[in-house]
């Protein structure tokens, strides 16, 4: 609507200015001649041209306004969706931070079973070592005992046969 109320304007100024001298017939209806009337007269002439004007304006001032106020209204919806965005980021941040204290103490608890495990098995690798000496010296004690049971028969038969 204004860039149509600001062509008529030039338009009817270009008509004032080149086509003053040309034939009334030969302009178009929808264009304001500010050629001098006979029955209105120039004051009437600029009179409608400044209400055309103050028109233009006023549409121009409408237009600023409701752009204004659409620009506001997208802030202020650019703000809700920030401040829904940052509500959404802190409470998943909130839920990151109890999971991760959640796994830090299942980790502990693990790391404590662990180490427990760890020393049961250097316990029974100590047990399992002691027993395997206490075999070593059975088995040695044994084969003294055979050796000492040989000698013992090897005599038993020297003397019998």
């Amino acid at each position: 609507m204004a860039f149509r109320a600001n062509q008529q304007l030039r338009d009817d100024i270009w008509n004032y200015r080149y086509r003053a001298s040309a034939p009334a017939a030969a302009e178009p209806e929808n264009i304001v001649s500010l050629a001098p009337s006979t029955t209105g007269g120039n004051g009437a002439t600029a009179l409608d041209l400044v209400h055309q004007a103050a028109e233009i304006f006023k549409g121009m001032e409408d237009h600023a306004r409701e752009a204004e106020a659409r620009a506001q209204s997208m802030c202020e919806d650019f703000a809700e969706r920030l401040r829904l965005a940052e509500q959404q980021r802190d409470a998943a941040e909130r839920a990151r931070r109890e999971v991760v204290n959640e796994l830090n103490g299942k980790l502990q608890d693990v790391s404590r079973a662990l180490q427990q495990a760890q020393s049961r098995i250097v316990g029974a690798e100590e047990r399992t070592v002691a027993a395997e000496f206490r075999a070593q010296a059975a088995e040695a004690k044994l084969y003294r005992a055979n050796q000492e049971l040989a000698a013992v028969e090897e005599a038993i038969r020297k003397r019998l046969l």
